[in-house]
């Protein structure tokens, strides 16, 4: 797997960074960069990005690390949101990790009623149509079922004879 990120040159104090393609496996310290995408100077702020091959690497799905993604985002290369790189403290942390997760499951919840509405939806479409098919077919068997087409004999109606 390949990423882009940052590997360290220069002096003691006097940082230079180099944004290199490298299998992730490996360390960046290596030297044994696949290819070099250009160069980040901290200290007179200046940055020189490859844009057209970083763009080819990203096409091929090799992952940029957070700094070199936020770089990307920056230097509108990318259009995507920065990633948050900087360390909260354990209390800032958990607040974070709690609201991530109250928003996951809040979306998880939100997908399942939807799912069940549509469920409910088509059960009450096949409840339907199910009665309507029942009540066509009393309909067309209505005759059918009455005593005179049945052959069964009518029974007469009793009559009192008044006795006299």
């Amino acid at each position: 797997m390949l990423t882009i990120r940052l590997t360290r040159k220069g002096k003691k104090n006097q940082p230079f960074f180099r944004i290199v393609l490298v299998d992730k496996r490996k360390s960046s310290k290596s030297g044994k960069a696949i290819e070099d995408l250009g160069y980040v100077n901290p200290l007179t702020k200046k940055r020189s990005l490859n844009a057209e091959r970083i763009k080819y690497w990203l096409s091929k799905g090799v992952k940029p690390s957070e700094t070199i993604h936020n770089w990307l985002v920056t230097e509108k290369i990318i259009e995507d949101k920065k990633i948050h790189v900087s360390k909260f403290s354990k209390k800032k942390q958990a607040e974070v990790d709690k609201s991530k997760a109250d928003a996951v499951a809040a979306e998880k919840a939100k997908a399942e009623a939807e799912a069940k509405a549509k469920e409910d939806a088509i059960a009450a479409k096949k409840a339907e149509a199910e009665a309507k098919k029942v009540a066509e077919e009393a309909k067309a068997t209505e005759p059918a079922t009455s005593a005179e087409s049945s052959g069964e004999p009518k029974e007469e109606p009793k009559t009192e004879t008044p006795a006299a």
